[in-house]
């Protein structure tokens, strides 16, 4: 699990290898990953979009931009959590993922970006 606070949130994340399937005649490689964001500070908070890069060890990075989390923009009040899961695939066993969430605090109504630390995506078999 890896962790980060950024402006008193907290993210972390931890990863799960899902399998292989085939699809369009192509292995493909799925991974899931749970995140937790805690909110620390003492103001209300609200996820509004998410950032993701995706580098895949046999392709370009992948650039992800969307409005909240797997359809949800949580609202956060000083000491509440948010845990959501979500996944990808991969077109290789090992890959990594890094992001940011924007986020905006009720009390002062700015905008800010909290960081996702990055964290790798292996297939556990895959490892020498």
């Amino acid at each position: 699990m890896v962790t980060q606070i950024t402006k008193g949130i907290k993210i972390s994340v931890s990863t799960n290898f899902e399998g292989t399937y085939f699809k369009n005649y192509k292995l493909h490689y799925a991974f899931s990953y749970e995140i937790t964001i805690e909110n620390h500070s003492k103001d209300s908070v609200q996820l509004l979009s998410r950032h993701w890069e995706i580098f895949d060890s046999l392709n370009d990075l992948e650039t992800v931009d969307g409005e909240g989390v797997i359809g949800k923009k949580p609202v956060l009040k000083p000491g509440e959590t948010h845990t959501y899961s979500s996944g990808c695939l991969l077109s290789s066993p090992h890959g990594a993922m890094r992001g940011w969430f924007t986020m905006v605090n009720f009390t002062t109504t700015k905008n800010f970006r909290v960081i996702v630390p990055g964290f790798r995506l292996n297939a556990p078999y895959a490892l020498n």
